[in-house]
Parts: C-alpha cells; sequence; structure tokens
C-alpha cells in the first residue's frame, strides 16, 4: 500500500509537504502542490481514514441510538429513521445504529468514538443517556421526544394534534362510540397519543368509556389482540383509533377474521402512514407523521454541530396531517 512517505521519498519532499498538498493547503507552492497530485495519482494513492482520524481526533463515525430496536419499534419506523439519517450524512461518516436498552454501560460513548449522536428518543428512561452526553461534550440532536432541556436540538412531530385530529375526523363522521388501542406504556408518543384522543372527545362532549381503551405494544400482534378484547365488549366501538399503523393493520386482520368488515361494521384509523397502509384493502385512513423528514432534519443538524459547536439550539416541529382513505365509515345521522 502507497503511503505519504514514499509520495515525499519520490517528490523529495518532506512528508509534512505531501500531507499539505493532498489537503489542499495554500501555505504551498502551486507547482509543488501539482507535482506532489500527480505522483499520488499515478500511484492510485489512497488516504489511511484511521490515522487520518487519529491525527484529526476525529471518529467520523455518528451514533444513531433508540430507546430500544427490538421492544416497541416498528419495523417501518426504524427503516424510515435510517433512509432519513442516510440521505443527508456523507460517505465521510459512518453510521454506528444500537438500542440504548443493549447498552451494559455507557463507558463505550465518549467523543474519541463519536464525532456526534443523533438520539431517536421513545421514553423518558433516555435522560440518563442524554446527560452522559453532555457531559462527555459530544455533539447531539434529540429527535421524537419533547425534552425540556433547551440547550439541546429537538426535532418532533405534534403527536397530539395528530391524534386529536384523527379522532375529530372519527366523530365529523357520525361515530361515538370510539376506542383507542393504545402505544406501548411508558413511551411519550403513546401517552401523547392518547391525550389527543382524549382532549378531542372533551371538547365534542363524547362520553369517555374505560373499557374501550386497551393497551397495545406498536406491533401488529397487540392490534391483533386488542381489537379482538374490543369486539368481545357487550356493546363494541363502531371506531377504533391506532397508536401506530402495525396494530391498525393487526386490528384490521382481527375484523376479518371475525366475519366482519372495515369500514361496513367497524371503522379503522392508524397513525404514522407507512409505505405498506395506502395499498391495503381497504386503504388505511391514518395520520401521516414525517419520521423520514425528522431524522433527515435531524441529520443535518447534527453535522452542523460537528461543524461548529456552538451553533444555536432550536426545538422544531414538523406537522402531521390527517390521510383519509376508505377504511372510515360515515355513520347515518
Amino acid at each position: 500500500m502507497v503511503t505519504i512517505k514514499d509520495i515525499a521519498k519520490l517528490a523529495n519532499v518532506s512528508h509534512t509537504t505531501v500531507s499539505r498538498a493532498l489537503n489542499g493547503s495554500p501555505y504551498i507552492k502551486e507547482h509543488t502542490k501539482q507535482k506532489i497530485l500527480k505522483l499520488a495519482a499515478q500511484l492510485n494513492y489512497t488516504p489511511n481514514v484511521n490515522a487520518k482520524s487519529l491525527a484529526m481526533q476525529k471518529s467520523h463515525t455518528i451514533g444513531l441510538f433508540f430507546t430500544s430496536i427490538t421492544n416497541g419499534t416498528s419495523h417501518s419506523f426504524f427503516s424510515d429513521t435510517i433512509k432519513g439519517v442516510n440521505r443527508a450524512i456523507s460517505e465521510e461518516y459512518n453510521l454506528f445504529v444500537r438500542g440504548i436498552d443493549d447498552l451494559k454501560s455507557y463507558d463505550t460513548i465518549s467523543p474519541m468514538r463519536y464525532d456526534g449522536i443523533i438520539l431517536m428518543s421513545q421514553s423518558d428512561t433516555d435522560n440518563s443517556f442524554i446527560y452522559h452526553i453532555r457531559e462527555k461534550n459530544i455533539p447531539l440532536v434529540v429527535l421524537n421526544r419533547d425534552i425540556d432541556d433547551r440547550s439541546i436540538t429537538n426535532i418532533l412531530s405534534n403527536d397530539k394534534e395528530g391524534a386529536m385530529q384523527a379522532v375529530d375526523c372519527l366523530i365529523e363522521n357520525g361515530h361515538r362510540d370510539i376506542a383507542i388501542i393504545e402505544g406501548k406504556e411508558g413511551f411519550k408518543s403513546s401517552q401523547q397519543r392518547k391525550e389527543g384522543y382524549l382532549s378531542s372527545l372533551i371538547r365534542h362532549h363524547v362520553p369517555i368509556k374505560q373499557e374501550y381503551s386497551v393497551k397495545g405494544h406498536y406491533d401488529m400482534k397487540s392490534g391483533y389482540q386488542a381489537m379482538e378484547k374490543l369486539m368481545s365488549l357487550q356493546s363494541p366501538p363502531t371506531a377504533v383509533f391506532c397508536s401506530n399503523d402495525d396494530m391498525a393493520i393487526g386490528a384490521m386482520n382481527a375484523v376479518f377474521a371475525n366475519g366482519i368488515q372495515v369500514p361496513g361494521d367497524i371503522s379503522v384509523i392508524g397513525f404514522d402512514d407507512i409505505g405498506i397502509s395506502q395499498y391495503m384493502t381497504p386503504r388505511l385512513s391514518t395520520v401521516k407523521r414525517p419520521v423520514e423528514k425528522i431524522s433527515k432534519l435531524g441529520a443535518e443538524k447534527i453535522l452542523a454541530l460537528i461543524a461548529d459547536p456552538c451553533t444555536a439550539a432550536e426545538k422544531i416541529y414538523e406537522n402531521t396531517e390527517v390521510m383519509i382513505r376508505d377504511s372510515v365509515k360515515k355513520l347515518e345521522q
């Protein structure tokens, strides 16, 4: 493998001069720079990234952490996050993806290992991880969960507002017996979406029935099981708001398995607008949540912070949008 020292020997200059020429330094003569660049091209020289990283005290690695990858994170949410981040970071950086709950300790989280960290935060339990990153002075951007620390860039969608709009839509279509399949317990998104559901019922003076709130885990299986519970009630709901699309898909399958129809017998609306939702039969009505957009913006912000650690922190909200398709029926008054 050709090294800087090999080029220096052939060019009859110091290895420092070669290094400066390859890095575009203005402090060497143009003809010397061109001579070195030509030699490097002829020898098919490629820089040693690890050596460069050590010299610059940079790892060229960005960490993308989730509260948990295996517990409560749907495949679509995970893939949309990665797609968004990958759209923004250049080939100069490696992306390291991990769930916080997989870490035995925070000892490996250091500035030597990460130039910056993007946290897709789903729970308050992440606060100790955030504190550790701040203590180590690693640039940080937190996505998805509203945090109180105004010194950290925070990007999120307004889940409460989105859930409220979804239930408003059901009420506008004549539904009053409206159930909710909640997300994973302890996740901030689950809490906010339930708050939105309740806010809509209260605002429209619709009675709140405790038996219409069933817990799920953000996966299809729990959506299926929750819908079976709701259908077994003495007075089943006419519509169900599911706290994510994966659970909505499971819920719809439970309805079909019991010989009844969506939306003919029961209306279903989800949350997230994952890719498959508009290709189902019936097409799933849902709340479009811009996970990929939030993740791309988070990656852009972490790159800006790495380039300039004094970049001002900000809180950014990306809007949700209700996508009305075929899984909601208008009831006759």
